[in-house]
């Protein structure tokens, strides 16, 4: 079955201008690759991994905390607690399992992060997801991303 590799150019400069916006709003670079490849790790988009895991290095990320990010609860040295706050709050907004996010994983990221930070984490973790989706969902192969 083949997919469409088109995206409608307003519908992506949308989801672009949400992306960057969360982005710069978090005011963390090298937090917010780490956010968009853990998320990518759990909805297994292929393209948005080989995206940010690229700008991740480029952007100076040690390939230590790259390789174990998929771990990063037991590799609990190689990160912060403020990264590790925002990745348990990846992870709860990306599976929802409960259909909320769970009162100690909002806590531990509320104590992290001012409240505009927490609102474009907020908002970075639901635009990379929407990504993720439009990605997976049209079956976009890696290797394509262009800086």
């Amino acid at each position: 079955m083949s997919r469409t590799q088109l995206l409608d150019r307003e519908v992506g400069t949308a989801m672009s201008a949400l992306s960057a916006a969360a982005k710069k709003g978090l005011g963390d670079p090298v937090l917010a690759e780490l956010v968009m490849i853990r998320a990518s790790q759990l909805n297994h988009c292929a393209f948005c991994l080989d995206m940010h895991l690229r700008v991740a290095r480029e952007n100076g990320e040690s390939e230590d905390r790259v390789q174990l990010l998929n771990a990063w609860e037991e590799a609990e040295d190689l990160y912060t607690e403020r990264e590790r706050a925002a990745l348990a709050l990846t992870e709860a907004v990306t599976v929802l399992t409960d259909g909320f996010v769970p009162d100690e994983v909002y806590e531990r990221a509320a104590k992290q992060f001012e409240e505009p930070e927490l609102a474009h984490l907020f908002a970075l973790i639901t635009a990379i997801n929407s990504w993720n989706r439009v990605m997976v969902s049209r079956r976009v192969a890696p290797g394509g991303y262009r800086p």
